[in-house]
C-alpha cells in the first residue's frame, strides 16, 4: 500500500477530491485516512509543518499499515535563478540544510549516527514521478531538495543553501520523511512545486495554491501507472 504524506490541507484537497475515502483514523492530531484513488489503495496523511511532524507522521503510518513505498508531495521555494513558479522538482536525493555539528569536526548536514549528508530517494520512484509531470506536461527538473525548520526568504540565505548542497529547492518536511523512510527501509520519493522564486514570500502567499495543485496532478498521474503490493 501507498502512503502518501503532505504538510498542508492545500497540498492534499486535490488528492481528496480524486479519492474515496474508505476509513480513518485520528492520531497525532491529525487524521490518517486510508482511501482508494483509481485501482490504488493508499493511505493519505496531512502531518503538519516542520521535520518533527513529519516524521512523527511518517513512523506512525510505517507502524500501522502495510506501507510498501510513500510519496511526499507538496510546495517548495526555488533556491537558484531559472527555476520559475510552478516548475516540478522531484528529489534524487535531500538534505537537513540546518543540521549542523560542524563545532565539533563534522561536515555541515552530517546525520550523526548515520555518516550521511544526502538521504537517499528511491530511483524507481522517482523515474515514475518524472514520467507523470511529463504526462502532465508541466516543466521539471530532479535534483537535490534541502529541508529545515526555516520558511527560507532571503536571497542569501537560498545563496547559502545552494553552495553549501548542492541543492536547487527547499522545504520543510522532505528530507524528514525520506530519513525516516530511509531507516525503515520503505522506498521514498519526493515531488514538490516551486510556489515561490525570485519573488520570495510574497511568491509562496499568491501561489501556494497553484503549485500544490500542480504537485499533486503529478501524484494522480504517478498513481496511473503505480501498481500497489
Amino acid at each position: 500500500m501507498l502512503g502518501i504524506i503532505c504538510a498542508m490541507d492545500t497540498e492534499a484537497e486535490l488528492l481528496l477530491a480524486a479519492s474515496t475515502v474508505v476509513s480513518q483514523e485520528k492520531a497525532l492530531g491529525t487524521v490518517f485516512r486510508r482511501v482508494k484513488i483509481g485501482d490504488t489503495e493508499a493511505v493519505l496523511v496531512v502531518c503538519g509543518i516542520g521535520k518533527a511532524l513529519a516524521a512523527a507522521a511518517t513512523q506512525h503510518l510505517l507502524d500501522l499499515y502495510k506501507i510498501t513505498a510513500v510519496i511526499n508531495t507538496g510546495v517548495a521555494g526555488a533556491l537558484c535563478s531559472g527555476i520559475a513558479v510552478g516548475e516540478i522538482v522531484i528529489a534524487d536525493a535531500l538534505v537537513q540544510h540546518d543540521m549542523d555539528t560542524t563545532p565539533i569536526g563534522d561536515p555541515l548536514g552530517l546525520i550523526s549516527g548515520w555518516n550521511m549528508v544526502d538521504i537517499p530517494t528511491d530511483k524507481a520512484l522517482t523515474s515514475v514521478l518524472s514520467r507523470a509531470a511529463e504526462t502532465a506536461a508541466i516543466p521539471f527538473r530532479v535534483g537535490k531538495i534541502a529541508t529545515g525548520d526555516q520558511f527560507v526568504a532571503s536571497a542569501e540565505r537560498k545563496a547559502a543553501i545552494a553552495e553549501s548542497f548542492s541543492a536547487i529547492a527547499c522545504e520543510m518536511e522532505g528530507a524528514a520523511v525520506a530519513l525516516v523512510c530511509h531507516i525503515n527501509s520503505v522506498p521514498c520519493a519526493v515531488v514538490r512545486c516551486i510556489s515561490d522564486g525570485d519573488g520570495e514570500a510574497m511568491d509562496y502567499k499568491k501561489f501556494k495554491h497553484f503549485a500544490a495543485d500542480r504537485s499533486a496532478r503529478v501524484v494522480l498521474n504517478f498513481l496511473e501507472d503505480y501498481k500497489a503490493s
